[in-house]
């Protein structure tokens, strides 16, 4: 079958939506199907044997770290010519309104997916009244989808909860190849520790921005100088948070990819994720494969992977210094050990293929049912 993808962030960008549509593609182009992707144009036009349609893109006032394309006729003209079999608008927003637009205006079967919550995001920017907004319009996109996909049961009834419809949650994968402990490289270990590898070597990954919360980690640096910190990624907020860690042992490594990624991973002893704003958290599944116990907020994407004094600790976000004593307690490395194991054998055979599989069922079942009406 042919499947057309348009998605507002592709490569080179490496975000978690990036990696599940990277998995998702291989596996559809190892099935025997045709892939084009409509992105923006960041310079990359081909991936594994998929071609990239790249639409112009540039900063927007508000985000000026990453480029955007903003809604497009050529998409119309892109969808004619590849004349899918279905169209799978991902995060429509801005290049996905017009996804959404002429997928419907041509007829071509439809499913969207919903990755980020951008009204949570607002409380951050000193934009919350607009929340409603953002709601009406997510709402009237995804509305016009045959089949909408999320990643968590939680974000699924907060969906639904917004009016929403037709909603199905899309399992998590992971590369278990990939991420893995026996990824542990001393030298990687030395850097991310600034020489000092005999301390507790607290690990961040993710985008830079200030909805991650990622000023919380400086409070468990004052109060114990036991632990280091490596902070992996980059962001709009990048400058602001090493200002706000100037003076601790922390290390600021920039965007790490593949094999580095990995071994940044298995090299740490313990994931630290502030954030209460994630659909999911992509990093959390990387984290648990590659043997890391978790420190994270008690939210209800995070309680669905990580199970408390198990496989991780959870805080109370709405408790001031919970999160400093939660991450306090791996001083004991017995529990740290513990939890470590239980990460890693919980998600050990998870991988990327069952994922891949159920949304190319939803397609097939989709492209079945609701066949393309001709205008």
């Amino acid at each position: 079958m042919k499947i057309a993808i348009i998605t507002e962030t592709f490569l080179p960008s490496t975000d978690g939506v990036v990696t599940r549509l990277k998995a998702c593609i291989r596996y559809f182009l190892r099935e025997g199907h045709d892939v084009r992707v409509i992105a923006p144009d960041l310079g990359v036009y081909e991936f594994e044997g998929a071609k990239i349609d790249g639409l112009p893109a540039s900063t927007l006032p508000f985000y000026r770290s990453k480029k955007f394309a903003l809604p497009n006729r050529n998409v119309k003209d892109l969808l004619l010519n590849y004349d899918p079999d279905v169209v799978h608008v991902v995060n429509p927003a801005i290049l996905g309104a017009s996804g959404v637009y002429y997928a419907e205006k041509l007829g071509y079967p439809m499913i969207a997916s919903y990755h980020t919550n951008v009204a949570k995001y607002l409380d951050y920017y000193k934009l919350s009244p607009f929340k409603w907004l953002i709601w009406w319009y997510f709402r009237k996109l995804h509305n016009k989808a045959e089949l909408n996909l999320c990643t968590s049961n939680t974000v699924k009834e907060e969906l639904e909860e917004r009016g929403i419809e037709r909603v199905h949650v899309w399992k998590r994968g992971v590369d278990t190849e990939l991420f893995h402990p026996n990824k542990y490289n001393q030298e990687m270990r030395d850097k991310l520790t600034n020489n000092q590898p005999e301390k507790r070597l607290l690990l961040y990954v993710g985008r830079l921005a200030a909805e991650k919360e990622i000023e919380k980690i400086r409070s468990v640096l004052e109060r114990s100088d036991d632990f280091v910190l490596a902070i992996v990624g980059d962001g709009p907020h990048r400058k602001t948070l090493e200002g706000h860690f100037n003076g601790t042992n922390t290390v600021f490594t920039g965007l790490l990819h593949g094999e580095e990624l990995a071994a940044a991973y298995a090299s740490s002893d313990v994931f630290v994720f502030p954030s209460t704003t994630e659909t999911l958290g992509l990093v959390i599944s990387e984290a648990m494969a590659s043997g890391l116990p978790l420190v994270a907020a008690e939210s209800g994407p995070t309680c669905e992977q990580i199970q408390d004094n198990h496989n991780g600790l959870l805080y109370d976000s709405g408790k001031a210094g919970d999160f400093t004593e939660t991450v306090l307690k791996f001083e004991d490395e017995t529990l740290r050990k513990r939890l470590a194991k239980a990460a890693h054998e919980e998600i050990s055979n998870l991988g990327w293929d069952s994922q891949s599989s159920q949304v190319l069922a939803y397609y097939k079942e989709i492209a079945k049912t609701q066949k393309r009406k001709v205008m």
